[in-house]
């Protein structure tokens, strides 16, 4: 069976609010847009790909790191972008509130 969906073990670091990241913490199943380039001498994204980020605690807070599971649909090029030591970005439309690191691939 081919699966449309990669999964990945990450370690996801939240951006304290001061250095513009969320007011409140994240709950288990947030979608944000997830970003693996940028233009070149750019803060623009090339484009966003869809995630699921799960993890066992009520929430992560602003300027906490924890480990966590993403799920990611199969589409344009992500299968290229997912390899261990991987770091990505973590934005709520323009604005960056994390990033994150790949520590493993659970399923592709």
């Amino acid at each position: 069976m081919i699966s449309d969906i990669i999964e990945i073990e990450a370690k996801l670091t939240l951006y304290s609010t001061e250095s513009g990241g969320r007011q409140t913490g994240i709950k288990t199943g947030y979608r944000p847009n997830h970003v693996f380039e940028y233009k070149k001498n750019s803060t623009d994204f090339i484009t966003t790909y869809i995630g699921q980020i799960d993890f066992e605690k009520e929430l992560i807070l602003p300027s906490e790191t924890e480990i966590v599971k993403v799920r990611f649909l199969k589409h344009q090029n992500i299968s290229e972008l997912v390899e261990k030591g991987r770091v990505w970005w973590i934005h709520e439309g323009q604005r960056k509130i994390g990033e994150a690191e790949i520590l493993g691939i659970i399923s592709e």
